[in-house]
């Protein structure tokens, strides 16, 4: 398969009519979100339950495929020096298998403190704590793609 350039990343996020898809990469699961078509607004998606990198990056493809999907994010942790600390680094290899199954551009993002944000939010919002209960990696995600859209915009 074809390796993507920054410059085609470049290229497909100026576009104005797209959607964007951003993954939050966990260890047992994947959370997913979407960008509406005009990059406005990021929506949860769905939870993929992790199997093995190959297969979930398959299924991760084969959900790009079926919403359309021009370009493909991926929350990276970083320590303190701004490098991929070991969940960063697990995230990497998963968007190494995932440019093996697609020819979705793919680009990594700083996803700190994602999945503390999207906590926050959701009580704030006043969603109550049993429905608050669980995993946040859809909302992790939104978070992800939201900062994205939002900081493409301002640029």
């Amino acid at each position: 398969m074809r390796k993507t350039s920054k410059v085609s990343v470049l290229s497909v996020a100026k576009k104005k009519y797209m959607r964007i898809l951003a993954i939050d990469h966990g260890e047992k699961r994947i959370g997913l979100a979407l960008s509406d078509p005009t990059q406005t607004i990021a929506s949860p998606l769905k939870v993929i339950k992790h199997v093995s990198r190959m297969i979930d990056a398959a299924q991760v493809a084969e959900i790009a495929n079926q919403n359309d999907v021009e370009l493909i994010i991926i929350g990276q942790s970083l320590d303190e020096d701004g490098k991929p600390n070991m969940a960063g680094r697990r995230a990497g290899r998963f968007a190494d298998e995932l440019k093996n199954q697609t020819n979705i551009p793919i680009e990594m993002v700083d996803e700190s403190f994602s999945t503390q944000i999207a906590r926050a939010a959701r009580i704030e919002l006043g969603v109550s704590r049993k429905k608050r209960a669980g995993h946040q990696d859809e909302y992790a995600a939104v978070v992800i793609l939201q900062n994205y859209l939002e900081t493409k915009r301002n640029s």
